[in-house]
């Protein structure tokens, strides 16, 4: 599928969205129509191993019947049900009943089924309990079936549901519905809603053109960068994944085998379900990630908790987009955790440094961390002053790179991005001043990527990052002297300012120029004085 048919989709199935939920919450709703579309991408990947199983026996669609084949294959095959599903979690990993599949809802939802909205639950409760090898418990929790805002009854519900299902099959029906094709439309309406969410967006969406700038810099090698992409990441951690399209685009970059295992983590359970279903859509195998629902700041991942550091997890890269500024509460046993110990606590105000130096705590020696945060703790003085210094003196921070104003939904303040390694090479800071490159939208600014006759804004930054080239007004290397002169103060604006320096101006010239203006004037009028004189006319004062 093309670039302009992903759109084409995409935009139906927002047209769809904004047609159907009504007064209903577009957050509410959002998670209505991704669940669907994560059901058809299940059916539809199900439904192909299945007839590659069980090829010339797999029945054919029927004119008359057009719910899923499998349905007459299961009733022909009452006694090989069994044996055929432990094939198929074998095969795809997971189990999905014929009347469950997206074809028979579907069909179900054309013909306004009274119960559709009962098969639905059963389903989706068989998915999330029985269906995978691993347990995908509360996978649809957040997507309430029985909730006042389908309908008040039974009926209004169920008749909403027929609605939006039947719907969805047909404005599916035109297009190509692969995986990469369905992923692609789910992360285009998990931006769509984002724009509408404004600062709740903020709890599941990395606009794609920052996420790039992060995938592309992990991607390459640690150590190296200028020798391009390293073959492998064996893993990768995002500790406040939303959605997970951070780690997804990681994914994309490295290739389907670049990645040995993803690890995530959502404090959220709306977005923490999001995320699952995101990977899934994405043909990432239920082996191939880790997700898990919890808090990142009182660490409560059991597998984050080893404290052996020869069992303790490491990750190759580790990405993120924690919450801004996000207030905090720190315990007495916390000064203790071996995340903080040597660095001390953030202040309860701002948890930036904490979500930062958990990331970078689980980093392998030769791993690359890149983060977002706002442009405060390059600077502030107090506790967070203490924890970038011993940062930099130990040689941890490689990269500052300061991004423009308004390019998030959940704010219009300028970010910037971090570049974090346990063994840096270089013997300073990169600083790239980008924050006056930039492509102004209607609603929220956004970097070009070279394409439709726009900047490659994030390309020159990757190349910039990765080559550590200096150029006026953008990028600096900026010795560990002048940072201490500062006292290790990393406000960009310092070391890479965007401003002009007004021209230098001449006097001695200037004079000149205005003894010779004088020159001319005088005898420009002792000429036309003369003039006046012949004339009989009053003279001009000389």
């Amino acid at each position: 599928m093309t670039e302009q048919e992903h759109k084409k989709l995409g935009d139906t199935l927002w047209r769809i969205a904004d047609q159907l939920r009504g007064a209903m919450n577009a957050d509410d709703f959002r998670d209505y129509m991704l669940a669907f579309l994560f059901l058809r991408y299940l059916s539809d990947n199900y439904e192909a191993a299945a007839a590659k199983e069980l090829g010339p026996d797999y029945p054919a669609l029927k004119e008359d019947d057009k719910r899923a084949p499998l349905t007459d294959w299961y009733a022909a095959n009452a006694d090989d049900t069994e044996d055929f599903e432990r094939l198929m979690r074998r095969r795809v990993h997971y189990v999905i009943r014929p009347e469950h599949l997206w074809t028979s809802i579907a069909e179900m939802a054309r013909v306004q089924d009274n119960e559709l909205l009962s098969t639905l639950q059963t389903g989706m409760k068989y998915i999330e309990e029985q269906s995978f090898e691993s347990t995908f418990g509360g996978l649809f929790s957040e997507i309430n079936l029985s909730s006042e805002k389908l309908g008040k009854t039974y009926p209004d519900r169920n008749a909403a549901l027929c609605k939006i299902i039947a719907e969805i099959a047909k404005g599916l029906k035109s297009f190509s519905t692969d995986s990469d094709a369905l992923g692609d439309a789910y992360e285009y309406l998990i931006g769509q809603f984002a724009a509408g969410s404004g600062k709740k967006a903020g709890e599941f969406y990395t606009p794609q053109f920052v996420s790039d700038i992060l995938s592309q810099i992990v991607a390459l090698d640690g150590q190296e960068p200028a020798t391009g992409n390293r073959k492998h990441i064996d893993s990768i951690m995002d500790f406040a994944c939303g959605s997970g399209s951070l780690l997804l685009n990681v994914r994309h970059r490295m290739g389907a085998h670049g990645i040995g295992k993803i690890y995530g983590q959502e404090k959220n359970i709306t977005t923490y379900n999001l995320a699952r279903m995101n990977m899934l859509l994405h043909g990432v195998k239920d082996t191939e990630f880790e997700i898990f629902h919890g808090d990142t700041l009182t660490n409560d991942w059991e597998m984050l908790r080893e404290l052996n550091p020869a069992k303790m997890p490491r990750f190759d890269a580790v990405v993120a987009n924690p919450p801004f500024s996000y207030r905090w509460t720190p315990t007495d046993a916390m000064a203790d955790d071996v995340r903080f110990k040597n660095y001390g606590l953030a202040p309860k105000s701002a948890a930036d440094f904490a979500f930062l130096l958990h990331g970078f705590h689980f980093l392998k020696d030769d791993g690359v961390m890149a983060i977002i945060l706002p442009h405060g703790v390059m600077f502030r003085g107090g506790a967070e002053a203490r924890i970038r210094t011993k940062l930099l003196k130990d040689g941890h921070i490689d990269t500052v790179i300061g991004l423009p104003a308004n390019l998030f939904y959940s704010t219009g303040i300028p970010v910037c991005i971090l570049v974090l390694k346990r063994c840096k090479k270089p013997d300073d800071v990169l600083f790239i001043n980008a924050a006056e490159h930039f492509v102004r939208g209607k609603r929220q600014n956004f970097l070009g990527d070279g394409t439709d006759g726009k900047p490659d804004h994030i390309g020159k930054i990757v190349s910039t990052y990765q080559h550590r080239t200096e150029e006026l007004r953008y990028s600096r290397c900026v010795s560990m002297a002048e940072i201490e002169e500062n006292d290790f103060n990393l406000n960009i604006s310092r070391y890479v300012s965007t401003a002009t320096a007004e021209e230098e101006i001449d006097l001695a010239q200037v004079n000149a120029s205005l003894v010779d203006i004088d020159k001319r004037v005088k005898a420009a009028t002792a000429e036309h004085n003369k003039f006046l004189r012949e004339l009989g006319l009053p003279l001009l004062p000389s």
